[in-house]
């Protein structure tokens, strides 16, 4: 199965990525109680770092931690950065931008590198890319590991950057540092749309305006007012707001108002933003289509999820702008009140129009017949009428009513406002009352504080049965040349059996589901063979492979050939690599080993020597009692001398608790 770019499009732009492989349990472990806490309540995140651990102040929101008592000298730093995102990808959902295949070929192009393991997730209120990757570093070799999050319209980067001849002494304590970052408070203002929280003023625009006591036309000046309980006071007047004469004028989440001109130009119209608060305005990238001859764009508003509607004064054609998605689409093409049972007495020769409207919460669309302010409603979602006209009490007979804007107070009391002949009215839909509260001639109003959501998260849906994608190569662990030629295998839920293609490049590309665990096998001769599971998580994700040349000289783990804590008693998963490794001598009869024998720092050091050479003989016994000759296996106690991680706490002094085989003939 060969990779290519459309399958494997999902993570450009993100350093290089993951966090855990081998280590399992350990990986993000509880963090020790005698770490410090750092803060940074600007951003809005905190972590704890190990006790004796240097702060490397950066330009804020920066900050490093390292070791040791010089800066420029240390061999371990974990850094955090902030940057805000492009403007053109602050809206965009931050895990469909990257691109794997650019990825992975940015990636596997670093000097012998090997991917440990890249990882994304989505967490409702930030996404995040987890990664961790080896390549040739000027020094030797280095370890990079890290965590890119990003919300808001920021991307937040932790990495943890040492040489992997460090990995002992530090790498345990980088991943818990990793692992302890978490968001607390609001943090930096979110950039994103979906996540500004609308305000409750309540915008106009002005049809007229007094030049020298003469009322002359307007429509590019807008009003404003405190809230919908505030419109009988004196507006903030927006002298000139619009580059052009409007009927149409919709509030955006982010508290700028859209509009476009009311020219009948048949032509496709950018969208104009303007800002309230800083009195400046800008046309957007969105464009509306051609509105049909003889038509305007007469109206404007939002709904619950801050997208913006515009419709023809016909009501032909209605209109959708996404912020959030950066998208126009026609919503509908043919007005849905023509289906009605009373079209007729509204839609006769020189009747009123009735395209002006507004949106509630439910989804449903009013719009209010010019002539004499009756409503009339639309299920968005069907695209249904209401079987009946609402008329209203007390509005004056002649027409000129010129649009709707539905809205919710903070306590949830429910608005419908009403633009008519000279004024505005609030009405009551339970008792179909309309009561005058402003006077003035206004073609659109605009609001949104109806339309706002709780930003309190969503949790997410159970994900195990979700699609997942592995890529990775097979690799020579020394050389991280590729391997084409190693048989590959899996096995798991929805996998074919047989042995997998490799590309020239080493590459493989398994497709299973999340959550569920895959027993991989490869091998090749004169490597020593693996055989372990994985399992996926949603999405895709990569890991590289690394097989163990088999030549004289060569140590190689027995990770899971563990013990009892102080005893030479073999864990009972220790079962199957002890097969791997009879499996292996007894297909290679010249094969000789030394095995050796390591214990954790716990107790007496000659003590833990003489635990050591007693754990060495249980393994040698396995092997001696299914057929190996005694002669072909020597084997040494170490204690302690060399520990494989940090020796500060049980979940890692477990891993030094091991034996390991060295191949001293027979290749």
């Amino acid at each position: 199965m060969v990779p290519t770019a459309e399958r494997l499009q999902w993570l450009c732009f993100v350093s290089l990525l993951f966090w855990l492989l081998l280590a399992g349990p350990l990986a993000w472990s509880q963090v020790p109680a005698d770490w410090q806490t750092f803060t940074d309540a600007r951003t809005g995140y905190q972590l704890t770092y190990p006790h004796g651990w240097q702060v490397h102040e950066e330009e804020a929101p920066g900050v490093s931690f390292y070791v040791g008592s010089a800066w420029a000298t240390t061999p371990v730093t974990v850094r955090f950065t902030v940057q805000p995102l492009p403007a053109n990808r602050v809206n965009l959902p931050p895990l469909a931008l990257g691109h794997l295949d650019s990825l992975w070929q940015a990636l596997t192009a670093l000097p012998q590198s090997q991917v440990v393991r890249l990882e994304q997730q989505e967490a409702g209120a930030f996404q995040e890319v987890r990664y961790e990757y080896t390549c040739a570093d000027p020094g030797g070799r280095a370890r990079v590991l890290g965590r890119r999050l990003w919300r808001g319209g920021y991307a937040l980067q932790l990495e943890y950057r040492a040489a992997t001849v460090q990995d002992a002494q530090y790498l345990a304590a980088g991943r818990q540092l990793l692992a302890s970052f978490a968001f607390a408070g609001p943090g930096l203002p979110s950039r994103r749309y979906a996540d500004q929280l609308c305000d409750d003023k309540v915008y106009g625009i002005a049809a007229l305006w007094a030049r020298d006591g003469t009322w002359e036309d307007d429509c590019r000046t807008i009003h404003e007012w405190a809230g919908s309980a505030s419109l009988a006071a004196a507006p903030k007047v927006h002298r000139n707001a619009l580059p052009f004469q409007s009927y149409a004028l919709a509030k955006g989440f982010d508290n700028c108002l859209y509009s476009v001109t009311k020219s009948p130009t048949d032509q496709p119209e950018r969208i104009y933003r303007y800002n309230p608060a800083t009195r400046r305005g800008e046309y957007t990238g969105w464009e509306l289509p051609a509105q049909g001859p003889g038509n305007v764009w007469i109206s404007a508003a939002t709904d619950r999820h801050g997208d913006l509607y515009f419709q023809t004064s016909d009501a032909h054609l209605l209109v959708r702008a996404s912020p959030a998605t950066d998208s126009v689409v026609v919503v509908w093409a043919a007005d849905p009140l023509r289906k009605a049972a009373y079209y007729p007495a509204i839609g006769f020769a020189k009747a009123g129009t009735h395209a002006n409207f507004g949106l509630d919460e439910t989804g449903t669309l009013y719009e209010v017949y010019s002539t004499d302010g009756a409503l009339l409603k639309v299920d968005m979602r069907t695209q249904r009428p209401a079987p009946g006209l609402f008329p209203l009490d007390g509005l004056p007979e002649q027409g000129g009513y010129s649009d709707v804007l539905l809205e919710q107070d903070n306590s949830g009391r429910r608005r419908l406002l009403l633009a008519g002949p000279k004024s505005i009215f609030e009405v009551d839909l339970e008792r179909r009352q309309a009561t005058r509260v402003r006077r003035g001639v206004y073609t659109d109003l605009a609001g949104c504080s109806l339309f706002r959501f709780s930003n309190t998260p969503v949790a997410a849906a159970s994900t195990t049965s979700a699609g997942a994608e592995w890529l990775g190569r097979v690799l020579d662990a020394e050389t991280l040349r590729p391997l084409p030629q190693a048989q590959l295998q899996f096995q798991g839920t929805g996998v074919a059996a047989g042995p997998r293609t490799l590309t020239a490049a080493g590459e493989f590309l398994l497709a299973g589901q999340a959550g569920q665990l895959y027993q991989v096998q490869a091998q090749l001769a004169g490597y020593f063979p693996i055989d372990t599971t994985y399992g996926l998580p949603v999405g895709q994700s990569g890991q590289d492979i690394v097989l163990r040349p088999l030549r004289t000289g060569t140590t190689l783990r027995l990770d899971n050939v563990q013990f009892e804590q102080g005893k030479a008693v073999l864990l009972p998963t220790s079962v199957p690599d002890l097969n791997r490794l009879l499996a292996l001598l007894t297909a290679n009869p010249p094969l000789t080993i030394e095995l050796l024998g390591h214990t954790d720092n716990q107790g007496d050091a000659q003590k833990n020597v003489v635990l050591s050479e007693q754990r060495v003989s249980v393994v040698k016994d396995y092997l001696v009692s299914h057929g190996i000759a005694t002669g072909r296996i020597t084997g040494r106690g170490l204690g302690g001398t060399e520990p494989r991680a940090s020796n500060d706490q049980e979940t890692t002094r477990r891993l030094n608790r091991r034996v390991e085989f060295r191949i001293t003939g027979g290749r």
